[in-house]
C-alpha cells in the first residue's frame, strides 16, 4: 500500500474506534447509573458519572481525530495534527475535576448518618458487565493507538484503564457492603477517585509533552547515529525534534566539507533522509547543509576552492615543499581581451586570498593566460596530411616505452594550425603518472616534426 494509501486506512480506522469508544461509554453511563439509583452505591453513581465524562470525552475525541487527519494549509502549515493533544488536555480536566467531586461526596457520606447500600443483582451484574466491556475496548484502542500514533486514542485507552481498574474497586466494594462492612461503598469510591486523578496525571504528562514540542527521549540520539554513518556527513550540528500526531517532525543541522560541489550536497541530504526513513519510519526532518573546514583538506583543495569563491577558472596546480616553505604555482584564465592591468589586479587578488588564509609565509605565483569563451571553428584535415601523422605516432611509439597500437586518429584544420587527437594503448599495470609521461613524450615529439600542430590530445587506453 502506498504511503497516502496507509495514511487514509489509519484515519478511517480511527474515526471507527472513536464512534465505537463513544458508543460503549453512553451504554455503561446509563447501566452503570440505573444500577446506581437502585443499590443507593456511591461507588457505583461515581462509575456513572466517571462514564458520563468518558461520553464527552469520547465525542471530543471523534471530533479531534476527524480534524487532525486534514491536510496543512497556509494557515497550519505543520498539519492539524496537535488537535488531538488539545482535547487529550481537556480529557485530563474531567478526569481531575470527576476525581475530586467523588473524593468531596466520599468524604461527606463517611462523614454523614450512614446511608443504605442494596448491593443487589442488578449492582453486580452492571459492574462485570462493564469490566467485561472496558477489557475489550481498552486493548481495541491500545492497538489502534500504537498502530496510528494517535494522541486522542491514547487518551481515551488511558480512560478505560482507569475504568476497569475502578469497576474492579467498585465490584470489591460492592462484595464488601453485601457482607456488612460499613463505610465499604465510600471507601470504594475514593479508591475510583484516586484511580481517576492517576490516569489523570499519566494522561496530562504525555499531553503537555506534544504541546511544548517535548522530543521523544532518545530518539536525538539515534537521528545523530544514523545520520553520522552516512557518506559524506561530516558531523551533526543540531537535532530538534517534536511529536506531530502519528509522526514527529523537527529539523537536522549537519556538516558537509566546503570543497563538495553543490549537487554532491544535495545527493548527501538525499542520502540522509533515506537513511532516516528507512529506520525511523515516523520521522520527518528538514535538512541544512553547512559547510566546515575539515582537518585532512590539502592545500591544493583548499586553494582551488579560493578561486572558485571568486568564480576563477585555474589549472596545473603545483605545490612543492622547498625547504619549510610551500611554493604554489597555478594557471590563472582570463578574458582574452581583457586589458592587462585588469588582468594583473585580479591575479593579485586571488594571491592575496590566497595567503590570508593558509599564511603569508606561503609563496604563490601566478601565470595569466586568456580564456577560451567560445567556440573554435575547423574543419577535418586532407587524408595524406593524417595519414602522415598517424604513421609519425606510430613510428614514435614503437621506438620504446610502453605505448603501443595507436589509433582512432583525428586532425583537424583550426585557426593557427592543426589539431590532433589520438588513441593508443598502454600496460594497465603503469601508474596514471608513468602513463601521463609517457603520453605527454609522445605529443611533444610530435609538435616538435610538425610545427604546424598547436595542439595534441593523446588517451590511453589499457592493453588487452
Amino acid at each position: 500500500m502506498s504511503v497516502a494509501g496507509q495514511i487514509d486506512a489509519n484515519a478511517r480506522l480511527k474515526r471507527r474506534t472513536a464512534l465505537a469508544s463513544v458508543a460503549a461509554s453512553i451504554l455503561m453511563t446509563l447501566v452503570k447509573f440505573a444500577a446506581g439509583l437502585m443499590a443507593g452505591s456511591l461507588a457505583l453513581l461515581s462509575e456513572a458519572a466517571h462514564n458520563g465524562a468518558d461520553v464527552a470525552a469520547s465525542g471530543l475525541t471523534y471530533y479531534a481525530v476527524r480534524e487532525a487527519d486534514k491536510p496543512a494549509d497556509d494557515e497550519h502549515p505543520f498539519g492539524h495534527a496537535k488537535i488531538e493533544a488539545v482535547a487529550a488536555l481537556f480529557q485530563t480536566g474531567f478526569l481531575f475535576l470527576l476525581s475530586v467531586a467523588v473524593v468531596v461526596a466520599a468524604v461527606r457520606r463517611i462523614g454523614g448518618e450512614p446511608e443504605t447500600v442494596d448491593a443487589n443483582v442488578y449492582a453486580f451484574g452492571a459492574i462485570v458487565a462493564s469490566i467485561i466491556v472496558d477489557v475489550v475496548r481498552w486493548r481495541t484502542l491500545i492497538a489502534v493507538a500504537a498502530r496510528t500514533g494517535s494522541d486522542a486514542l491514547a487518551a481515551d485507552a488511558l480512560h478505560f484503564s482507569s475504568d476497569l481498574f475502578a469497576s474492579v474497586l467498585v465490584l470489591v466494594g460492592l462484595g464488601a457492603t453485601r457482607a456488612g462492612l460499613p463505610h465499604a461503598d465510600a471507601l470504594a469510591a475514593i479508591g475510583v477517585a484516586l484511580f481517576i486523578g492517576v490516569a489523570g496525571f499519566r494522561l496530562g504528562r504525555r499531553t503537555i509533552d506534544a504541546l511544548v514540542d517535548a522530543a521523544p527521549k532518545g530518539l536525538a540520539a539515534s537521528v545523530r547515529v544514523i545520520v553520522e554513518q552516512v557518506p559524506g556527513v561530516a558531523g551533526t550540528d543540531f537535532v530538534r525534534l517534536r511529536r506531530s500526531g502519528a509522526k514527529v517532525v523537527g529539523d537536522l543541522g549537519l556538516f558537509v566539507s566546503r570543497t563538495l560541489p553543490i549537487e554532491r550536497v544535495a545527493a548527501i541530504k538525499a542520502d540522509v533522509v533515506e537513511a532516516i526513513e528507512r529506520r525511523l519510519p515516523h520521522v520527518q526532518l528538514t535538512i541544512t547543509a553547512s559547510p566546515i573546514a575539515l582537518d585532512d583538506e590539502t592545500l591544493r583543495e583548499q586553494i582551488l576552492l579560493i578561486a572558485s569563491r571568486r568564480r576563477l577558472f585555474v589549472h596545473h596546480l603545483g605545490v612543492q615543499a622547498v625547504g619549510e616553505r610551500k611554493t604554489v604555482t597555478l594557471d590563472l584564465e582570463v578574458d582574452g581581451g581583457m586589458r592587462l592591468l585588469a588582468a594583473h589586479e585580479v591575479a593579485s587578488r586571488l594571491e592575496a586570498d590566497i595567503k590570508a588564509e593558509l599564511g603569508d609565509d606561503i609563496e604563490v605565483e601566478t601565470h595569466i593566460e586568456p580564456l577560451e569563451i567560445g567556440e573554435l571553428g575547423g574543419e577535418p584535415a586532407d587524408a595524406a596530411t593524417v595519414q602522415r601523422i598517424a604513421t609519425a605516432l606510430t613510428e614514435r611509439a614503437a621506438q620504446g616505452g610502453d605505448l603501443s597500437d595507436v589509433h582512432d586518429v583525428r586532425v583537424r584544420l583550426g585557426p593557427g594550425g592543426y589539431f590532433v587527437i589520438f588513441h593508443c594503448r598502454a600496460n594497465p599495470e603503469l601508474t596514471v603518472s608513468t602513463t601521463h609521461d609517457q603520453v605527454d613524450a609522445l605529443e611533444r615529439a610530435l609538435r616538435d616534426r610538425f610545427a604546424d600542430v598547436i595542439r595534441v590530445v593523446g588517451h590511453a587506453e589499457p592493453a588487452r
